[in-house]
């Protein structure tokens, strides 16, 4: 009983704080003794009653506004555009391109000044002309998208390659590696922003574990980036012989060099570098050349949803989830998600001697701090009712090689990874969904993953869509973290899918498909 009424209090705290912020409510609290003590009933300002005003749940949002927001979650999240311009730098051919609305004496022109202006080797050859061309005819919108993100993501890196002395034109690197997705993660499980590697990342102070890969978190990955690029060129000598090592390693470059009779000019080596490694210099300077070039071709600069300048962290002094901090300060989870990357599990751990941090909007920060005993006090309680445990802390292989049982099929394999179906059929050479019982996988898991044997992972074999399914009727209070809890192996995302949720909104009698384990 204690424990709900300080619940209750809890929340009225954080709902007041809210309200007050985000609506300017003139809500005045006179009390004449202390309630608790003396038992006396506090004397309240009549107000205008709202419903459930004790409840941070009763904040309601602007309708219009919220599907705006979805629709920019939807597109900070869909990781299609990273599939495409990883495409699109892998299969360039450099073939020539009809594009009359940039003639060539104008890029000439634009190259020579670009030339000028940045430590590039930004000289005019037919190559660079078809990439550029390519992309403003056949890649418009996603650039138009890339040009959207770029405002939340460059201030940062300007910063972070400004502080390591580097050229901030490498920002539009990410471009090339990433399209600015965080949680990126190519066929050969390279990862983030800046596409690291488990081992180069490990180098370069990115932690991997069961919860966290820093090599999702912007700050962190650019910092290790900006170290990276700097050793690079300090062997090199060259930005770009020290960009083609960042993508193929600086031993396939110093092969290319011995094999063209000693250049060292990259367009004359570049016929010496591995595939992927050949588009890729022109697809940056193309890039290069299309943002700084953006307003001349039609493209507009649209202010991102919010800056990074709007955001604050917090260093958590207790686990908590981001379903949890969504449900106590009314967030929204894809907000948080997004503002949080590296968190593979929408957990932060609390461990010794290492500095996780939330994330959060300026004008969350303040209410989160001010009601942080309480918000933790919650949290504990809410773990100590979980009804399943939750993944041990370790730190994650690079890569694991699974065995295909009876009732697996690629979509049951890329969820318990963490992954995506195309993710496994491209690291495996698949062209279709057949797998046979047997079969080895190679997979780069995103989530914790336990060898199981093949007695045990019999029992976890039923199709999680089709199978054995029970129906749960939310309650009142119930969120989709805590129903998760009830169910062994069932995730917040198990649960969105299963249902055809986009949000984290329940509202109590409503039936939820949930599969059993």
């Amino acid at each position: 009983m204690a424990f709900r009424f300080f619940k209750i209090l809890l929340i009225f705290n954080i709902g007041l704080c809210l309200s007050q912020a985000q609506e300017s409510i003139p809500i005045q609290l006179t009390q004449d003794k202390d309630t608790l003590v003396d038992g006396m009933v506090q004397s309240v300002k009549a107000v205008e009653a709202i419903k459930d005003s004790t409840s941070i749940k009763a904040l309601a949002d602007n309708e219009l506004a919220a599907k705006f927001d979805e629709k920019w979650f939807e597109e900070l999240y869909n990781n299609a555009l990273f599939d495409t311009i990883y495409k699109s730098v892998t299969e360039l051919t450099f073939e020539e391109v009809d594009y009359p609305e940039l003639p060539t004496d104008t890029l000439k022109a634009r190259l020579k000044e670009l030339d000028a202006r940045t430590p590039f080797n930004v000289e005019y050859n037919p190559a660079l002309e078809s990439v550029i061309k390519s992309y403003l005819k056949h890649r418009r919108k996603s650039i138009q998208k890339l040009i959207t993100l770029s405002g939340f993501y460059f201030p940062m890196f300007e910063r972070e390659l400004d502080n390591h002395n580097i050229p901030l034109e490498i920002k539009y690197l990410a471009i090339v590696e990433s399209a600015l997705k965080p949680k990126a993660k190519s066929r050969v499980g390279a990862t983030g922003l800046w596409q690291f590697m488990f081992s180069t990342g490990k180098i370069y102070g990115l932690d991997v574990s069961s919860y966290v890969d820093e090599r999702s978190d912007p700050l962190k990955s650019t910092e290790a980036a900006a170290k990276y690029l700097s050793k690079l060129y300090e062997i090199f000598g060259d930005w770009d012989l020290a960009l083609a090592a960042y993508n193929s390693g600086p031993g396939n470059v110093s092969k290319a060099i011995r094999r063209s009779g000693g250049y060292k000019n990259y367009w004359n080596i570049r016929h010496n570098l591995p595939r992927e490694t050949a588009g890729y210099l022109p697809a940056f300077l193309a890039n290069m050349y299309i943002f700084e070039f953006a307003e001349e071709h039609g493209f507009k600069k649209i202010k991102p949803e919010f800056a990074l300048v709007e955001t604050d962290t917090v260093r958590v002094k207790h686990m908590i989830t981001l379903d949890q901090v969504s449900e106590l300060t009314g967030t929204p989870v894809e907000k948080l998600q997004f503002l949080n990357p590296s968190y593979k599990l929408d957990i932060i751990p609390f461990i010794k001697d290492e500095n996780y941090v939330l994330r959060l909007p300026r004008d969350v920060v303040g209410t989160f701090v001010n009601n942080e005993e309480a918000i933790y006090a919650f949290v504990k309680e809410e773990f100590a009712k979980r009804e399943k445990p939750l993944p041990k802390f370790f730190n994650a292989n690079d890569r694991i090689r699974y065995t295909v049982r009876s009732g697996d099929y690629l979509g049951r394999i890329a969820r318990n990874y963490g992954v995506r179906v195309s993710d496994l059929k491209r690291w495996n050479g698949l062209r279709s969904n057949n797998l046979k019982i047997g079969q080895r996988l190679t997979v780069y898991p995103r989530r914790p993953y336990a060898q199981a044997s093949n007695a045990s992972s019999k029992k976890t074999t039923t199709n999680p869509i089709t199978g054995d399914i029970t129906t749960y009727t939310v309650r009142s209070g119930d969120s989709l973290w805590s129903i998760s809890q009830k169910f062994p192996g069932v995730s917040v995302q198990n649960i969105k899918e299963w249902n055809g949720i986009s949000g984290t909104k329940l509202k109590p009698g409503m039936k939820l498909k949930i599969s059993k384990s």
